[in-house]
């Protein structure tokens, strides 16, 4: 048998150190699959958990560089270790031109490869992500309420009377791993930044902990490959471009912002397919149906008959 030369490695280490990066690499997979399988999953993951494509540096850096990358790191997102959001702030997303649009998109990338049919979000789920947050207990719950009903007389200041109209059009992704329709560019946009920026502080003012590192970028996704995980296994990682090719400059259509519901990421959908609500607020005041997820049937939602005769009441019903 011959030995190795200096310095060699013989063919048993050869297959440990494979074996280990292997399992380093289904690991990560993994790992990445999870955090981006959420509701509000378009989180840039390497900003946010500090991934980078910077080679690593050596150990002769010195000890001044490591302390400023430090607390830039610090300042950039502060240590939120049990941070894990479980609700959020949803604008749901009810034009029929706009939901027939993502259908049709939908079945074209189905029609190429139908392996992705598992990662399309389904009909009833489409919206915008407003604010993310923790919400623990009953008790946070309510905050959580009180905070979404403190926000309406912000928006209606906020908007003059005048109606909130979100323009679709284009597709974008993030890291290839999650497909969204892109919100045109506009003061809509900018307005619709004012009221995130306003519903992140009023939530933390009542010790709700809320928001995200990254910045806030409006987008209504129809695809998300951790949705189908096992597809990394059969060598489909990323969002082919080609399969939406055709769509990457159709107008899907306009959202008038009416409503704003407090959802839970955790509990059952609702029968026609949309999350949980806790709470709803009305905002420009058109005679639409709202159903809470915890009651049914034509009443009052219990939030409502809480805060009647408050400045915060918003006058809606649900189904």
């Amino acid at each position: 048998m011959e030995r190795p030369g200096a310095g060699g490695i013989n063919s048993n280490e050869c297959e440990n150190v494979s074996r280990k990066k292997k399992i380093s690499e289904e690991f990560e997979a993994n790992t990445m699959d999870f955090l981006v399988d959420m509701p509000f999953a378009t989180v840039d993951i390497q900003d946010d958990y500090g991934i980078t494509d910077e080679p690593q540096i050596n150990s002769e850096r010195s000890k001044e560089k490591e302390r400023i990358k430090s607390d830039r790191v610090k300042k950039r997102k502060p240590k939120r270790k049990d941070y894990q959001p479980n609700y959020f702030l949803s604008i749901p997303i009810t034009n029929k031109e706009i939901i027939k649009g993502i259908k049709s998109l939908q079945n074209a990338v189905i029609q190429q490869d139908k392996r992705l049919a598992q990662t399309m979000v389904r009909d009833g789920s489409f919206h915008i992500t407003l604010l993310v947050m923790q919400l623990l207990n009953e008790d946070e719950v309510n905050l959580g309420i009180d905070a979404l009903l403190e926000l309406k007389p912000f928006i209606e200041e906020l908007l003059q009377g005048k109606r909130l109209t979100l323009r679709f059009q284009g597709i974008g992704t993030f890291k290839n791993q999650v497909g969204f329709v892109k919100l045109v560019e506009g003061d809509h946009v900018n307005s619709l930044s004012e009221i995130a920026e306003t519903a992140n502080r009023t939530f933390q003012e009542k010790g709700i902990r809320a928001g995200e590192s990254r910045s806030f970028k409006p987008h209504l996704t129809f695809m998300k490959l951790s949705k189908a995980p096992w597809l990394r296994k059969n060598g489909v990682k990323k969002i082919d471009p080609d399969l939406y090719e055709k769509f990457v400059n159709h107008r899907f259509g306009e959202e008038i912002l009416y409503r704003i519901d407090l959802c839970s990421m955790e509990k059952k959908k609702q029968s026609n397919g949309y999350y949980y609500c806790e709470s709803s607020i009305v905002i420009d005041g058109r005679e639409r149906s709202i159903q809470d997820g915890r009651l049914g049937g034509t009443r009052e939602c219990s939030s409502e008959r809480k805060h009647r005769g408050q400045e915060t009441y918003w006058n809606s019903r649900i189904n």
